[in-house]
């Protein structure tokens, strides 16, 4: 009876042994054949990627566009560095004028006498534009007018030119005055002394608002050029009164010497510019120049208070004046621009 009981207990344990041994035999069957699947399997393979689009090819519009882009950009750059170019290019032709004028009944003392400051430009060998009221200064003053209307005679006692690079001023006079605007001509006595400077050249083609304009002049005359000289040299012109004195030391040290300020043209009214490049007195008579570096017209006064009122007068209204000086001096032609 006890043997049989001893049996009775070892057959479930030998079973359950067993099964235990299949279920891990099992077990690493399966493991062992996921890993032969996964080494002995063949690769995936790896996604083709799409083919980029092609570039479209330019139409004639586009093509149309860039271009048009392309000679903004250029026509930005070129107005950029207009200033620079007229600057360097002309500044020698760009010339400070000096003058002395009175106003008196013959026979008698100067009821008025006064000094001028102003500018001017070479437009063909021996002549300069420049305004009339700086050529004839008694023009347009209310002052000069009242007293010539009594009797008194207007006379100019000094008008020179200075320019840059020159050590000496030379003497100029008025030859042909506008009889309608302010714009004179005057002839350079000593025209050997700036023959090889170069004309400035005159627009062609009307100018139109919106325009970038660069006026080159002296504005505040010998005041300004003092303020922009080197120290050593300012503090010793800085409170002189003779204007003159300090013209002759400037040219003689190479100070002489114009400023260009820049803005937009804001209407065009018949010969009439309006533009907002600032300016003062000194600066009447100086070239206004447009983007490709030509002369649009003449600098001739600005309304006080008002930045953007400065006023000049076509180079249009100029042209008919240089030919009658040329006639008169017999000196070439003017050559286009």
């Amino acid at each position: 009876m006890v043997e049989n009981h001893h049996s009775s207990e070892e057959e479930p344990v030998c079973t359950t042994w067993a099964r235990l041994v299949e279920v891990v035999l099992g077990l690493f069957l399966i493991i062992g054949t996921g890993f032969m699947a996964h080494y002995y399997a063949p690769p995936t393979p790896l996604p083709i990627p799409a083919p980029a689009p092609a570039r479209p090819v330019p139409t004639s519009d586009h093509q149309d566009e860039l271009r048009q882009l392309t000679r903004d950009v250029d026509e930005l750059k070129q107005e950029q560095a207009m200033p620079a170019l007229v600057l360097n290019r002309y500044r020698n032709s760009i010339c400070y004028i000096y003058g002395i004028y009175q106003v008196a009944v013959p026979g008698h003392r100067p009821a008025l006498r006064a000094r001028i400051s102003g500018t001017g430009f070479v437009v063909a060998e021996g002549l300069l534009a420049t305004n009339r009221h700086v050529a004839e200064p008694w023009y347009g003053d209310s002052e000069a007018d009242a007293l010539i209307s009594k009797g008194a005679k207007p006379q100019l006692e000094k008008l020179v030119a200075f320019f840059p690079g020159f050590p000496l001023p030379v003497d100029i006079t008025p030859l042909v005055l506008s009889a309608s605007g302010d714009l004179a001509v005057l002839h350079v006595e000593n025209s050997q002394a700036i023959s090889r400077l170069r004309p400035l050249p005159l627009a062609e083609r009307a100018s139109n608002p919106g325009e970038l304009v660069a006026v080159v002049g002296y504005p505040m005359g010998v005041l300004g050029m003092v303020a922009k000289s080197p120290p050593a040299v300012y503090e010793r012109l800085a409170y002189r009164r003779d204007d003159i004195g300090a013209a002759n030391e400037l040219a003689a040290l190479s100070l002489i010497r114009p400023s260009a300020t820049c803005g937009h043209l804001g209407d065009v009214v018949g010969d009439k510019l309006i533009y907002d490049a600032p300016t003062a007195h000194g600066g009447s008579g100086g070239p206004v120049f447009n983007s490709q570096g030509q002369v649009i017209g003449i600098n001739e006064a600005y309304i006080d208070g008002f930045s953007g009122g400065t006023l000049g007068v076509s180079v249009q209204a100029l042209r008919p004046l240089i030919a009658a000086a040329q006639k008169r001096v017999g000196s070439p032609p003017q050559s286009k621009p």
